[in-house]
């Protein structure tokens, strides 16, 4: 098969961020083919590589995940000489992405201003947990996010207490979100040849995406509160119960509904004036569920969910990872990828980047390194003058 250049091969990215937006943001701009010397603390590196259990034969888990195909270096940002380094790579490159506290890099003369001076067609990427005003000097964790931008009281039981998702969500849509920033900011500088800054946070990121949830507030005055597994605005949108346990049914217009109840043998239920359509199954939920769970005790979960998506009605089991790695298996869509250390030496496998490219490219699989990994070779690159086209000589 041929395959196509990697989308941004040539791309050079100075990572200077830590736990996950960041690093996930400059992992995913590393998995289309850019070039990402990550900057860490000597001796400690970024935090998540103490963030254990659960550790792999190599290094934390979490640390894995977020960090394949970059190089290490280790830098000392209180030492002048490493400092010096740290404004060299910014110098050079295409991309800046950081998540210290508003201010921080400014007074080492590595914030935007003085980055964009040697390096006006920069694209600087600044990640805070609530931006650079009001909220600068918060410090910016995915829980306690959740927990102010009304994430946690959407999530839940209603008579339980708020509830977190079951991921650092806030922190992977603003990765995402400085992701679609640094393309846009490149494809701008592609026609004009100016730089950008870019500030993403934590905050924005999560209510950009409570979309019907917070247009039903902002359209509607409608706060919306915890209802479970169960939608809003859609029934049936949630699990019911089997003969064995739960399954997740999401009939989302009214013809869904009538092939339910069709191939669940109660297709009365569908000229019911209760449910005949999505604003009446709404209002009657309580009772369209008893009916519906009824039926659904005749069988297994496994075997309701053969038969409704055999007959076009979404459903499906809530398995745990293994069970979804593995249906994303069987249907083709190759959920993982193997990584290998500079050496050739498997670490394992990793989910791999989510797009699909046509044309294809051979994505990279490096392994996440070792701290100061490539500390050497990046130091002695940076302590090198540079020649006219920006490359370093020797």
């Amino acid at each position: 098969m041929t395959t196509a250049p990697a989308p941004l091969e040539g791309l050079l990215v100075a990572d200077f961020s830590r736990v996950l937006a960041g690093p996930l943001a400059t992992m995913t701009l590393a998995d289309l083919g850019a070039r990402v010397i990550k900057v860490e603390r000597p001796g400690a590196g970024d935090d998540t590589r103490a963030w254990g259990p659960p550790y792999s034969p190599h290094a934390a888990t979490y640390f894995e995940g977020v960090n394949r195909n970059k190089e290490s270096v280790a830098l000392d940002l209180k030492d002048p000489a490493d400092v010096e380094r740290a404004r060299r790579l910014a110098a050079r490159a295409d991309v800046v992405i950081e998540n210290f506290l508003p201010g921080t890099l400014d007074r080492l003369g590595l914030g935007y201003d003085d980055v964009a001076r040697d390096n006006p067609g920069v694209i600087y990427v600044s990640v805070t947990g609530f931006g650079s005003a009001g909220g600068a000097q918060l410090p910016g964790y995915d829980f306690v996010v959740q927990a102010l931008g009304g994430l946690m009281h959407i999530t839940g039981e209603p008579d339980g207490d708020p509830m977190k998702v079951g991921v650092a969500l806030v922190d992977v849509l603003t990765g995402k979100d400085a992701v679609i920033g640094v393309l846009a900011a490149l494809r701008r500088r592609e026609h004009t040849g100016l730089g950008s800054r870019i500030e993403v946070s934590l905050l924005s990121s999560l209510q950009g995406a409570l979309a019907n949830q917070a247009s039903a507030y902002l359209g509607a005055g409608v706060s919306p509160t915890r209802l479970g597994n169960v939608h809003p605005s859609i029934a049936p949108y949630e699990l019911l119960r089997c003969a064995d346990g739960p399954l997740a049914i999401a009939a989302g217009n009214d013809a869904q509904f009538a092939k339910l109840v069709q191939t669940l043998g109660i297709p009365e239920l569908a000229q019911d004036d209760r449910f005949r359509t999505n604003s009446d199954r709404v209002a009657h939920r309580a009772e369209m569920r008893d009916a519906l769970e009824a039926a659904l005790a005749t069988a297994t979960a496994a075997e309701w969910q053969e038969r409704l998506t055999a007959a076009g009605v979404p459903a499906g089991q809530a398995g745990d990872i293994a069970d979804g790695l593995a249906f994303a298996e069987r249907i083709g869509l190759e959920p993982t990828i193997e990584v290998v250390d500079d050496a050739g030496v498997s670490h394992g496998r990793q989910v791999r980047h989510p797009v699909l490219w046509h044309p294809a490219f051979e994505p990279p699989r490096r392994a996440a390194p070792a701290l100061d990994e490539h500390g050497d070779d990046v130091r002695a690159w940076l302590d090198a003058p540079e020649t006219a086209d920006g490359d370093a000589v020797g």
